[in-house]
């Protein structure tokens, strides 16, 4: 993409802007113009083999599955949205940046050129810092795109590195050398974990679940998707690299993320859109894989999972909702008859990939400027799945609300990045937890289970001690 600055749109509601170094160089409702350069690079410097190693200091960037992915630091733009208009803020932002955007770009592959990385709230009804009271009661972003000034990339063999700049020449170009001029901070050990009950103590969620369940089988609605916290107190400051590191290196077959303080590695793909074909991997149904256990054994798991009617029927709303949320966007698609077993290190879940051809000739979807649906927003679209929700989704939204217990945050939110084609990677933030921006030895971690009406309170129970396992280990505990 190549393209000469234009006037700057009007502002947007809802969104703010935040420029770094010098906020002075532009108004505030004036996105600046952002000079991009992206070159291919030969290799990670100083023999570093993973992306995730190159990140410099403590608010590091990163999308990454089976080594290869994208990480970015340092912030050229960030754009923070709020309320219900969270998504279509933050996308009118960004495409108002791109009208200012030169790149020059001698790689043109998925995640070269201009990126921003993106992290949402679940819910949009409005968040408060940090629930553990340090800095309570000051409202916080339902929604943030950070547009780094660097980015490292790497796919099928391929390394480059792009620099977002405001103002800088084109004429440098980037390469290792920039790398390694680059002051990194050591990584740290958080040392001793110190773990604590959330907003609902584990003892007392199993009646949560019950009521969900009471309220499915008096017909309010067929699935509710029922989340919980704990609070985890390191001994030392928490570097979210530390989590990267050991999340990248043990859950490869996941997506490990890190935006705006929301770190974790992801089994559930929302939507990936790239070069005109979407495709959305669904999780829905679970079984926990204990310590030790033998192939043959995981194997018989997986086939008690396959044919256990409770998931089957969990997972067929999850399927239904995301092929639904889907079809008005695409000319074709594939949704598949039956799911497969996916295998983690901590559980198995059944697994399902609707895949499809997005049209670029309807009209729905498009923008003022005839663009077709950018991955940002067929992840708006998306959200809340099924998956992370229920059915009907109104429903269980509101059921959640009123009976969960705690604010969800970000997480089971939409988390990943958008290219400046509109194509971008967006997964649920699963597996996951959020740093306190007040205090850097909290955290708080999240796990959540879909309930139908033959769910078992204390069996949901232990299944989400089964999804909170990738989190306690990232930190180090046993």
């Amino acid at each position: 993409m190549s393209a000469t600055p234009l006037p700057a749109p009007r502002p947007h509601p809802g969104t703010t802007t935040g420029t770094s170094p010098d906020p002075a160089t532009a108004p505030a409702t004036e996105p600046l113009a952002l000079l991009v350069r992206t070159s291919r690079i030969d290799d990670l410097p100083g023999g570093l083999t993973a992306l995730v190693d190159l990140l410099p200091d403590t608010r590091p960037l990163s999308w990454v599955r089976r080594g290869d992915g994208i990480v970015g630091w340092g912030e050229a733009l960030r754009f923070d949205t709020f309320g219900p208009g969270r998504f279509a803020d933050a996308e009118a932002a960004w495409q108002a940046t791109l009208q200012r955007a030169v790149v020059r770009d001698d790689v043109r592959l998925p995640g070269t050129g201009p990126v921003a990385f993106g992290t949402f709230a679940f819910d949009d009804a409005g968040q408060l810092d940090d629930q553990d009271g340090d800095d309570a009661g000051h409202p916080r972003p339902d929604g943030s795109l950070v547009v780094p000034r660097v980015v490292v990339g790497r796919r099928a063999g391929v390394t480059w590195m792009t620099t977002i700049t405001p103002g800088a020449s084109l004429d440098a170009v980037p390469g290792t050398a920039a790398l390694r001029r680059e002051p990194r901070t050591d990584v740290a050990a958080p040392g001793r974990v110190r773990f604590a009950d959330g907003a609902v103590a584990a003892a007392d969620w199993p009646a949560v679940v019950r009521e969900g369940v009471a309220r499915i089988q008096s017909g309010d609605l067929e699935k509710v998707v029922l989340a919980r916290d704990v609070l985890a107190t390191t001994e030392h400051p928490l570097d979210p690299r530390w989590l990267l590191r050991r999340l990248a290196d043990r859950y490869e077959a996941c997506w490990t993320f890190s935006v705006s303080g929301m770190v974790g590695a992801t089994p559930e793909l929302l939507v990936r859109s790239e070069k005109g074909l979407v495709t959305s991997r669904v999780l829905a149904g679970t079984i926990r894989r204990e310590a030790g256990m033998s192939d043959d054994d995981a194997l018989l798991h997986a086939a008690q999972l396959a044919r256990s009617s409770k998931d089957l029927e969990e997972h067929e709303y999850a399927v239904r909702s995301v092929a639904a949320a889907l079809e008005p966007f695409c000319s074709s698609m594939n949704v598949p008859d039956a799911p497969f077993v996916l295998h983690l290190p901590n559980v198995m879940h059944l697994a399902s990939d609707v895949t499809g051809v997005l049209d670029r000739v309807l009209d729905h979807g498009r923008d003022a400027a005839g663009r077709a649906p950018s991955s940002l927003t067929l992840a708006a679209a998306l959200h809340p799945s099924a998956a992370v929700c229920g059915t009907p989704t109104n429903v269980a939204r509101d059921l959640i609300r009123e009976i969960e217990g705690m604010d969800r945050s970000r997480y089971a939110g939409p988390v990943g990045w958008v290219g400046a084609d509109g194509d971008g990677e967006w997964g649920i933030a699963l597996r996951s937890a959020e740093l306190s921006a007040a205090d850097p030895r909290h955290v708080r971690l999240f796990a959540g289970c879909g309930i139908v009406a033959a769910s078992d309170p204390e069996a949901e129970l232990a299944e989400s001690e089964a999804k909170l396992v990738p989190m306690r280990w990232a930190l180090g505990a046993d």
